[in-house]
């Protein structure tokens, strides 16, 4: 991606020390700092290749991100009249308006319902790659900043409020797929369906929520990496017959792991989220994050019934003729065959 263009390695630098900066930082002028640092090294990653659709993405995205941090600024600028404090520790419950606004301004920035309206349009516009850093860097300041504003002292009113906004992301992440014609667009529902179980996971358990954000980033540099070397855009390109079909297979089953399907590695952090949940009395957002991921799982099932049953005679031979991407096609498949190895593993060990 970034063979032609040296100097677009000091805006990932940029980028990932503003979210490191954002993450480390221990008031919220220095958390607001280092996500405006993180957009300024992102945003000329977006239009790299100058084209207009990128160009659209890209402003589409600087305006939402505006929107988030002015939100976080003014949040922590009343905040800071209430306790004459930038530290986020000093908050409490007492700041209700405070967090309120802070919660939303992180909700802008990374797209969880219902504040997720940009999210598929800026991805359909983008490459791979940038695709990519959307979907898992991106998102991890404001995943860490709302985990530190859950450690607070919660009020009923914040746990309803994450729950609505958990479990209507899921429902959405699932719903806005089933029509979509757009890998990308497709795959940021997906992303807003994930972000719903993580959002929901940060209320019970930290480690779950960290488990589940790295096997979504695995899968998702997997499924990303593998589209940007088949230079997919749209589901009948992904159907149709042609050199790459081994390739192909082995796409579909890291989507179908990115949708949850048992026994493969995308299942495991489910059932974490779901094992450490049990002991709470939120069953109805339980049940509809598993119905948004049932709805994923439906049209990743459809894209796979569709390209399988299509043409497959020459399928055998073009495994024979490519051995690397024999060997890499394996690899992917051993992994997410790995996670119910692992799952299996884990109630034996259980049971004594």
């Amino acid at each position: 991606m970034f063979s032609n263009l040296p100097f677009s390695y000091m805006f990932v630098f940029t980028m990932m020390a503003g979210t490191l900066f954002s993450v480390s930082s221990s008031h919220w002028l220095g958390i607001w700092a280092g996500l405006e640092i993180n957009l300024i090294g992102f945003l000329p990653l977006l239009v790299y290749q100058k084209s207009m659709a990128e160009s659209e993405s890209a402003v589409k995205y600087f305006v939402v991100q505006a929107l988030g941090s002015s939100l976080l600024m003014f949040g922590s600028l009343s905040s800071y009249t209430l306790s004459f404090s930038w530290d986020i520790n000093i908050m409490s419950s007492y700041y209700i308006f405070s967090i309120f606004v802070l919660f939303c301004g992180l909700c802008v920035k990374m797209g969880l319902f219902p504040f997720h309206f940009w999210l598929p349009s800026v991805m359909a516009g983008l490459p791979w790659i940038s695709c990519l850093l959307l979907a898992t860097w991106q998102k991890f300041a404001p995943i860490f900043l709302m985990s530190s504003l859950l450690d607070l002292n919660l009020v009923y009113w914040m746990i309803l409020l994450i729950s609505f906004m958990s479990a209507g992301s899921s429902l959405m992440g699932g719903v806005g797929g089933i029509n979509q014609t757009q890998i990308r667009a497709l795959l940021a529902y997906s992303s807003i369906g994930h972000l719903g179980w993580i959002v929901f996971s940060v209320m019970y358990s930290d480690w779950a929520m960290k488990a589940y954000l790295g096997i979504y980033v695995f899968i998702s540099l997997c499924v990303f990496l593998s589209l940007w070397y088949m230079d997919l855009s749209n589901m009948k390109s992904l159907v149709k017959f042609n050199q790459k079909k081994a390739l192909e297979m082995g796409i579909m089953i890291m989507l179908m792991s990115l949708g949850g399907l048992p026994p493969l590695l995308g299942f495991i952090s489910k059932w974490l989220v779901v094992s450490v949940s049990m002991s709470g009395s939120l069953w109805g957002v339980l049940f509809l994050l598993i119905l948004g991921s049932i709805l994923s799982l439906f049209y990743y099932l459809s894209l796979f019934f569709s390209m399988f049953l299509s043409e497959t005679s020459k399928s055998l031979l073009l495994f024979k003729k490519d051995l690397k991407l024999m060997l890499l096609i394996n690899v992917i498949i051993m992994i997410n065959i790995a996670g119910g190895a692992l799952l299996v593993m884990s109630g034996v060990l259980m049971s004594f």
